[in-house]
């Protein structure tokens, strides 16, 4: 109820335009349910079963803002390839839930791999990988660099970036007396998405309804508005009448833009 209550409130209060869950452990969702956690607006969800009591993706995405191409799971992965109806926009976006046991991670990789190679379109992959890229992103010394290793090697050939998580070092924690806290959540884009969302942001929310803290992406359109707006110089023909005016003024604004 409390993680029901916080997805629909946060859902209103950033007006967000497509929301991921991950690990949800449900084979099925009502409308009811699913209308709450969009706050009411026009999402189209879809969702995979999970593997006994563990996994399950639900990925929903506004209507209103996307037209939707299509829809393709995996078994770790769910892909929309949307258009955005502001910019016609093509982009693809995958919500990943990595294997957590190390005999199926390999088999998570290599889908991966398989599933974004094959894409022509800018990338925004997000979700839980179950690994760790490098030993800084756990607080204790149990590190074996085997699956970071391969990892980053899979980051580098499809030519990824991630966006820099805000908020808090680790996004995970285990609930021992000494807990072990790791980096596992994050949202990795191609260079196209990039450039698209120069000013994208990625921000850890609290961690009070889960062992994992949720993910905030922010495509920084609002901040590029703002600061558009802000940039913006106007010049009035009048000005040239004024004997305090300088062109050499001029020619440096122009130099600056």
């Amino acid at each position: 109820m409390a993680k029901s209550k916080f997805l629909a409130d946060t859902s209103k209060e950033q007006n967000l335009d497509f929301i991921a869950l991950l690990e949800t452990s449900k084979k099925d969702f009502s409308q009811s349910t699913l209308d709450k956690f969009s706050a009411g607006r026009n999402f189209l969800w879809h969702w995979t079963a999970p593997h006994g009591r563990s996994g399950g993706i639900l990925l929903g995405v506004n209507l209103d803002v996307f037209y939707l191409g299509s829809i393709e799971e995996g078994e770790f992965y769910v892909k929309f390839k949307l258009r955005n109806k502001k910019d016609d926009f093509k982009w693809v976006l995958v919500a990943v839930y990595g294997a957590a046991q190390p005999e199926y991670k390999e088999i998570f990789l290599t889908e991966l791999v398989h599933t974004c190679s094959k894409e022509n379109l800018p990338l925004c992959i997000g979700g839980d990988f179950n690994i760790i890229r490098s030993a800084s992103e756990k607080n204790n010394e149990r590190y074996d660099d085997k699956w970071s290793f391969v990892f980053n090697a899979i980051i580098d050939g499809l030519d990824l970036r991630e966006i820099e998580m805000s908020g808090r070092k680790f996004s995970w924690a285990n609930s021992l007396p000494t807990p072990t806290y790791e980096k596992l959540d994050r949202v990795l884009i191609s260079t196209e998405w990039e450039q698209r969302y120069p000013l994208a942001t990625v921000d850890a929310l609290s961690r009070e309804i889960s062992d994992h803290a949720p993910l905030l992406l922010n495509s920084g359109e609002e901040n590029k508005s703002k600061n558009q707006t802000q940039s913006q110089f106007k010049f009035e023909l009048g000005w040239l009448l004024r004997d305090d005016v300088f062109l050499v003024s001029l020619r440096s604004v122009e130099k600056r833009e």
